[in-house]
């Protein structure tokens, strides 16, 4: 068959062909179709998802250590698998750790595999004919978990230092030949997981305006009742 469609350049031939010989388990798994499917006392049974780990490196570095922020976006409307997410995980670790070193950035995944997926069972013995009814009662029985994810929507993210930036998107690059679909890698402007840009949060930090927070800040506003009192006491000092 593929023969014949190379020699007549049939391209519905040639993807007859690929669809025949095609064995990933997990291609029908990968669209979005139904509503949401979570494990509840509805859907008991589910497999405990593989990826336990969702932050990884240098965790408790301070907000100050790690000024840079790199994310793999997803480019689809898609489900993961907890195992992709795993591996994506363990690649952008292992070439992080060994060109960067293991105190020099911060991973996390940015997904959680919440939606359980089912199969339906089909004998391929003899006689399973007898011992199977089809298609009749095909709702099938719970086999993993994938995470959702949306156009526009990160996968992960890195906050390093300035001088890794080259060494965090190698990492986020092979880490995405581990998840399907087509995924995209943005250098954020943002100040680390803040949400301040690095000129606004230099200004904010300097006016006094932002508290360290773990890997985040903290704004400590101008306004209420404890700063109006502040500024009366300057008021009646000075006079």
């Amino acid at each position: 068959l593929k023969w014949d469609a190379d020699q007549r350049g049939d391209s519905n031939l040639q993807l007859r062909y690929f669809a025949q010989h095609h064995n990933d388990k997990n291609a029908f798994y990968r669209y979005c179709k139904n509503k949401p499917y979570p494990k509840s006392r509805f859907c008991r049974g589910v497999p405990d998802p593989k990826i336990r780990i969702f932050d990884l490196g240098k965790k408790k570095a301070s907000v100050e250590d790690f000024p840079l922020c790199v994310h793999l976006v997803s480019d689809e409307y898609e489900q993961l698998s907890s195992e992709a997410l795993e591996a994506g995980r363990i690649c952008a670790n292992k070439y992080m750790v060994k060109n960067a070193g293991k105190d020099q950035f911060h991973i996390r995944m940015r997904l959680h595999p919440f939606h359980v997926i089912r199969i339906n069972k089909m004998l391929s013995c003899a006689g399973a004919d007898r011992l199977q009814t089809g298609m009749r009662g095909a709702f099938g029985k719970p086999q993993g978990t994938v995470a959702r994810v949306h156009i526009g929507q990160p996968i992960m993210s890195v906050r390093s230092s300035d001088r890794h930036k080259a060494a965090v998107i190698e990492a986020l690059r092979r880490a995405k030949f581990k998840f399907p679909g087509r995924q995209k890698i943005y250098v954020s402007k943002k100040w680390g997981f803040t949400k301040y840009d690095r000129t606004e949060y230099e200004e904010l930090k300097v006016a006094g305006r932002l508290a360290p927070d773990g890997c985040n800040v903290k704004y400590l506003p101008e306004h209420g009742p404890l700063e109006e009192w502040k500024k009366f006491r300057k008021v009646l000092a000075t006079a």
